[in-house]
């Protein structure tokens, strides 16, 4: 952006600089042992118009709200409207949740986030053997449209957003919500909200996964084909890089395997016959925010500039729409910490900082006693309070994408790019992210930066406040009285949910017509083995009270199940 000869200019005072200012100063002062880098690469001193000499002002940042929406997708950000403050909660039975729900909205929340115990993300019911002492733990039970019934019952399904965190049966828990609003009498189409379905990163990543990859992709795709076309107001599917970053991945690695997912989810579903601007409006986004400030600020910054280009000039989209990248964001779990948990507070608050200057459009916080158990109401209340402080009190709302034209911030956000597009074309090289995933190849890659991670932390390399650094245990060996250590509320899910889970699920199958029930899941069986949509006949079957157990375990019948491997060196 600068002429030739001013760069020179600048190029030979850098130097100057470095000779006769750095170097005296390092003579007395050496810089500290600390790790200076992101997942962009070893971190310079200084930054200068050097590092941004071949950006191209219009090309790769331009407007806000316009191509190739590096500065934001709307026009006026936060100061038209903020993000959607929207905190993940679920525990225990559908009513107790519903309980959480009404206290998280009358404090000012503005969605509902779903977290669903760990039987009901693998598809078993309540009175599984496998689902035994995890019913209702991390998340709440569900196994019939009854439950779901209760879950939202009072809360207008056609006036607050839902999103759900659910995959591998992420098709028969939305088929469960329609029927639920469908009771209430809201019209499908007014539904508004978000499935995660984003199976691919289980397989990376998370593990709650039922059924071998091919199937279950063709699963997704069928989510995403219907509602395109029957709910129309719904993100079909919320790619995931947050527990792909959760798992060990650096930011690069984060932004790179989640958009070679994204190619995936397209691709899969233009077979189906859709056009792209059809179904792509309507694909959204999770990130994990992390420590590193400036490099989250820029990666989300990257990843819209990337997801713009990547939808208009692969992918041939024509609709503006299509080409904005619309991202919730978690911060991150994998950075709490159960020593001094009190400090996990700022960590989040950092986080969220970051998060709203790289311009998302809803946020949750990690909690700061989620590394002990599910967050109290006044964990979740301190969360939302530091998003409503950010908001309103920093005035870092005020103006758009405040930080462009930093010259650390916009070197940032090209190298994440560049580095980022090497995974990408690595990958396509392979054939795309399912050979990727079929060879191991990105399993492996997570693993080896996770492994790295852990040994600079167990070295002392990379510093984690009260953890390798700065711990109470320190203070005593040093002489110092440390503080006394806060009382930290831990909840605790009593194991009478799972026999009041298990009662309302003998209860349903006692009262329900049983010859509907197996003749909605024979359709269902007899669709699997063909190549029909699966929705209606999932949706069928929901309708007449099948169990999530229960339709999972006819599709399992027809597909099987996946068997994880493990990766040799």
């Amino acid at each position: 952006m600068l002429d030739k000869e001013h760069l020179d200019q600048i190029a030979k005072e850098l130097h100057r600089w470095e000779a006769e200012t750095v170097a005296p100063s390092l003579a007395r002062f050496p810089e500290r042992a600390d790790s200076f880098e992101t997942s962009a690469g070893p971190t310079a001193r200084l930054y200068t118009p050097l590092d941004g000499a071949g950006l191209n002002y219009l090309d790769d940042l331009g407007f806000p709200g316009k191509y190739p929406y590096t500065r934001g997708v709307q026009p006026l950000m936060y100061r038209s409207r903020l993000w959607t403050m929207r905190q993940y909660a679920g525990f225990g039975t559908a009513e107790e949740t519903n309980r959480k729900f009404r206290f998280l909205l009358s404090q000012g929340q503005m969605g509902l986030s779903v977290a669903f115990d760990l039987p009901t993300q693998i598809g078993y019911d309540s009175d599984d053997p496998h689902a035994e002492g995890e019913v209702g733990q991390a998340g709440v039970a569900i196994d019939s449209l009854c439950d779901m019934e209760a879950l939202f019952d009072g809360i207008p399904l056609d006036r607050v957003s839902i999103s759900m965190t659910i995959n591998a049966p992420a098709a028969v828990l939305l088929a469960m919500l329609i029927a639920a609003a469908e009771k209430q009498g809201v019209l499908v189409a007014k539904l508004q909200g978000t499935t995660q379905n984003d199976i691919l990163k289980e397989y990376l990543a998370r593990g709650t996964y039922i059924f071998p990859l091919r199937p279950s992709l063709r699963l997704a795709a069928d989510l995403i084909t219907y509602a395109a076309r029957e709910v129309p107001k719904w993100n079909s599917i919320s790619v995931s890089g947050y527990h792909i970053r959760d798992a060990g991945a650096t930011a690069v690695q984060e932004m790179a395997f989640a958009l070679a997912n994204a190619v995936t989810y397209i691709e899969a579903v233009r077979e189906r016959g859709l056009e792209v601007d059809e179904f792509a409006p309507r694909i959204s986004w999770i990130f994990n925010t992390q420590n590193n400030f400036f490099e989250e600020i820029a990666k989300y910054r990257a990843l819209r500039r990337m997801w713009a280009r990547l939808l208009r000039e692969r992918f041939g989209a024509r609709d503006p729409r299509s080409w904005m990248f619309r991202t919730h964001v978690q911060t991150g779990g994998a950075t709490l910490t159960a020593q001094q948990p009190l400090n996990n507070i700022v960590r989040a608050a950092f986080q969220a900082l970051a998060t709203v200057l790289g311009g998302v459009q809803s946020l949750a916080l990690s909690c700061y006693d989620e590394a002990l158990a599910l967050p109290t109401d006044e964990a979740q209340q301190i969360a939302l309070r530091t998003q409503q402080i950010i908001a309103y009190e920093t005035g870092v709302t005020d103006t758009v994408d405040p930080l462009a034209g930093s010259y650390f911030v916009e070197y940032l956000t090209n190298e994440l790019e560049r580095r980022a597009m090497q995974y990408l074309d690595r990958i396509e090289a392979m054939g795309g992210m399912v050979a990727a995933i079929e060879a191991g190849y990105v399993q492996r890659e997570i693993q080896e930066s996770a492994y790295a991670w852990q040994r600079a932390v167990e070295s002392g390399e990379k510093v984690i406040v009260g953890v390798n650094r700065f711990m109470a245990e320190q203070e005593a060996q040093n002489g110092v009285p440390g503080p006394r250590a806060p009382v930290v509320r831990v909840f605790h899910v009593p194991p009478a949910v799972a026999e009041a889970q298990i009662g309302r699920l003998n209860r349903l199958r006692a009262e329900r017509d049983s010859a509907a029930v197996e003749a909605a899941l024979g359709r269902l069986r007899q669709a699997a083995a063909g190549d029909d949509n699966l929705l209606p006949p999932i949706l069928d079957a929901v309708k007449v009270y099948a169990t999530l157990g229960e339709i999972c375990g006819t599709l399992r019948a027809v597909f099987g199940e996946y068997q994880e491997f493990a990766f040799v060196h």
